[in-house]
């Protein structure tokens, strides 16, 4: 069978992996059993995917980032240098808790900046920006800007990745995109496209 992406020479990649075509896979990484990499991701160098994460199309995976079982991130998410995930929120060394994990999600087009920290079990909302740094204990809103340790709430991010200042009638303009956002009861959606 002809594969369609990309992998050093040093990578590992173990049987029943899904990768998909235009997929680049950098030096010292390894892919563990049964992952699904959707097409046109880059995966950087010292990567460890543990079995069954899923990753969509067009993800970004910077330098020495493991993603464990139970992250899913969706279509076009970027992974920062170094951002750590958890799978378990109490773990020992001499307790077995692999029927723990907990199940993180990072939704479409989300960020996450290096050194940031995302514990198991939370929700990283579509268009999210994590600060490098950051310590995430809890839900992310959709388009949300959080940094510090714990994470707050600082603000907005637009689909491009600016900073969204809203107006007298709640509604920011991207500069780049041009697209219109509205703010309502602490939520941003976006009102024409």
């Amino acid at each position: 069978m002809k594969k369609n992406y990309f992998a050093h020479e040093s990578a590992v990649i173990d049987e029943g992996c899904q990768i998909g075509n235009g997929c680049r896979i950098w030096h010292f990484t390894h892919i563990m059993t049964n992952c699904q990499i959707g097409n046109n991701c880059n995966i950087g160098q010292n990567v460890v995917v543990s079995p069954d994460v899923v990753l969509g199309e067009n993800v970004k995976v910077q330098n020495n980032v493991s993603i464990y079982t139970g992250v899913i991130c969706e279509d076009d998410v970027f992974l920062g240098p170094s951002m750590v995930f958890t799978n378990v929120i109490n773990p020992r060394s001499a307790v077995i808790r692999k029927n723990e994990y907990l199940r993180t999600l990072v939704s479409k087009g989300a960020s996450i900046g290096a050194n940031a920290t995302i514990i198991c079990g939370i929700n990283l909302g579509e268009y999210s920006f994590i600060g490098a740094g950051a310590v995430v204990t809890k839900d992310v809103k959709p388009f949300s800007l959080v940094v510090g340790n714990p994470s707050r709430h600082v603000g907005f991010m637009s689909k491009f990745g600016h900073r969204l200042h809203f107006d007298e009638n709640n509604i920011a303009i991207c500069p780049e995109s041009k697209e219109k956002y509205l703010l309502k009861e602490g939520n941003v959606s976006i009102i024409n496209k």
